[in-house]
C-alpha cells in the first residue's frame, strides 16, 4: 500500500532539543470575529501533543507551501473554515531552530460556525477575547496569546497618494494620468493576491515590535485625483475619488480609518501633507520610493 501522508508528516527535532511535528514547520489560524469579539479555539483531544487544552487549529506545513496557505488549509481540515472567510492581517514566526510555528491572525469576513471535520478536536468554539484565559491553553498558544492580543484591536490601513506616488517615476505618466493610476492599482492588488503581505517594519507601528511579528496584510486605500478619478476598484484595492484637491480627501480618509479604529499609515513624499495627516491621526507615513521597492512590475 502506498503511503499518502504528506512528507511534511514528520516529527523532527529543533536546536531548542525540542521534537516538534512538522518536517517543513507547522502553522496555525488565529481566526477574530471582530462582531462577536471571538476568536476560534480548539479543544484539542487527549492523545494529541498537550491534549485536553485548548488552542488554534493548526499543522504540519506541505513542502513548498506559503504559511498563509497551510493555516488556511489546516483550519479547513480540522474546523470546516469556508473558501475565503477570513482575510489575512498578520503573520508571527516562533522560531525554535531548524523549525518554526507560524499563527496567522486573520479577521473573519464572512461570519461560519465550525465544524469538527477530523478527529483531532474535541470541540470548537467561539470564544470571547476577554475569556480566552479562562481556559486550559496550549503551553505555547498561551505565550503567543499574550503577544497577539493586541493586533486584534485595529485594522492595519494604508492609504496611498496616488499622484505622488506615480510622479515619483518620470515613466511617461503625465501622457495618460488615468492609466497610470490603474497601473498603480493593478501593481497593489498583485502584491495582496500573492498573499506575502509585507514586512511588520514598514508600518513602524508600536505592534511591529512584536517579537516575531513577520508580515501584515494591510487594507488599502488609493487616493486619485483629477484625470485619474472614476477608475474602478481593484480586486482588494478601495479607489477613492478627490472631489477637489487630493491632499483634501488624504485628510479626510485618515480621519475617517481612525474613527473607525483603524491604524492608518499614509504613503507620500509631500512633507505638508505627512504633517498634516499625523495631525488628523495617522500612525506613520512612508515615501513613494518605499513603497514601489514593494510591489510587482
Amino acid at each position: 500500500m502506498s503511503d499518502l501522508r504528506d512528507p511534511g508528516d514528520a516529527w523532527v527535532t529543533a536546536a531548542d532539543g525540542g521534537r516538534y511535528w512538522g518536517r517543513f514547520g507547522a502553522a496555525g489560524l488565529l481566526a477574530y470575529d471582530r462582531s462577536r469579539d471571538s476568536i476560534l479555539l480548539q479543544h484539542r483531544v487527549t492523545w494529541s501533543d498537550h491534549g485536553d487544552t485548548w488552542g488554534i487549529p493548526g499543522g504540519a506545513r506541505h513542502q513548498g507551501e506559503s504559511a498563509v496557505d497551510a493555516a488556511v488549509r489546516e483550519s479547513q481540515e480540522e474546523a470546516g473554515v469556508p473558501d475565503d472567510a477570513v482575510t489575512p492581517r498578520y503573520t508571527h514566526v516562533l522560531d525554535r531552530g531548524g523549525w518554526s510555528y507560524v499563527t496567522l491572525i486573520a479577521d473573519v469576513a464572512v461570519p461560519f460556525e465550525p465544524e469538527i471535520t477530523d478527529p483531532e478536536s474535541h470541540a470548537l468554539e467561539w470564544v470571547r477575547v476577554d475569556d480566552v484565559t479562562q481556559r486550559p491553553l496550549h503551553p505555547a498558544f498561551a505565550t503567543s496569546w499574550e503577544l497577539l492580543r493586541p493586533l486584534l484591536a485595529h485594522t492595519p490601513t494604508v492609504v496611498v497618494d496616488a499622484a505622488n506616488v506615480i510622479g515619483s517615476v518620470p515613466n511617461g505618466w503625465w501622457k495618460d494620468r488615468r492609466a497610470a493610476a490603474e497601473r498603480l492599482r493593478d501593481r497593489l492588488d498583485v502584491l495582496i493576491e500573492s498573499k506575502i503581505g509585507i514586512r511588520a517594519g514598514f508600518l513602524n507601528l508600536p505592534e511591529s515590535r512584536i517579537p516575531g511579528l513577520d508580515r501584515v496584510h494591510p487594507d488599502w486605500v488609493l487616493v486619485v485625483e483629477g484625470a485619474a478619478r472614476r477608475i474602478d476598484d481593484g480586486l482588494r484595492v478601495r479607489v477613492a475619488d478627490a472631489p477637489e484637491l487630493g491632499d483634501d480627501e488624504i485628510v479626510a480618509q485618515v480621519a475617517a480609518l481612525t474613527r473607525s479604529g483603524a491604524v492608518t499609515v499614509v504613503v507620500t513624499s509631500d512633507a505638508e501633507l505627512r504633517a498634516r495627516c499625523l495631525g488628523a491621526g495617522a500612525a506613520t507615513t512612508r515615501g513613494a520610493k518605499q513603497l514601489l521597492s514593494l510591489l510587482p512590475e
